[in-house]
């Protein structure tokens, strides 16, 4: 888990991770490679709601669809879970992952932002590599992740669907 401060409307900070182009917040970032596009994404950003998630090549991923991102629950200005799975791509041993974006106004223009990952493996003897991942490589990505919102959140940018 991150936390951090957004100077921007309590809207913008809640909708701009989930709903501007995914393009833009997951650029890659070390082993992870950067999105390309999303399709079927129609119903994305309503709970229940999915999109197929397309990514580039790399040295260990020969590009294209790599997951399946579906809403678990949105509570409006307030909280976003999703999860991220069907995996198409090598994934360590991953099963699936989690992610959770909460958002807090704390004044006027000043919000609060917590972004949480949980990542589920199926694999027990690799616990303590991914236990490490997690702590290292993936805390890394997700505030570089975060810094591409805020971004997009300060600029204004279009929203995709809501």
């Amino acid at each position: 888990e991150i936390k951090t401060i957004f100077n921007t409307t309590l809207e913008r900070a809640f909708k701009s991770p989930m709903l501007c182009d995914v393009t833009k917040v997951h650029t890659g970032y070390s082993v992870t490679p950067r999105v390309t596009h999303c399709t079927e994404d129609e119903t994305w950003g309503k709970v229940g709601g999915s999109r197929k998630i397309f990514m580039a090549k790399t040295r260990n991923f020969k590009g294209g669809e790599s997951s399946l991102d579906t809403v678990l629950e949105r509570k409006e200005n307030e909280y976003w879970k999703i999860e991220i799975g069907d995996f198409k791509m090598p994934s360590m041993g991953f099963e699936k992952f989690q992610g959770e974006w909460f958002t807090t106004q704390l004044s006027d223009g000043k919000i609060q932002v917590r972004y949480r990952y949980t990542m589920y493996s199926r694999i027990k003897i690799l616990y303590p590599f991914h236990w490490l991942f997690t702590k290292t490589l993936w805390r890394n990505y997700m505030k570089h992740a975060l810094e591409n919102v805020r971004k997009l959140a300060m600029e204004k940018a279009p929203y995709l669907n809501d």
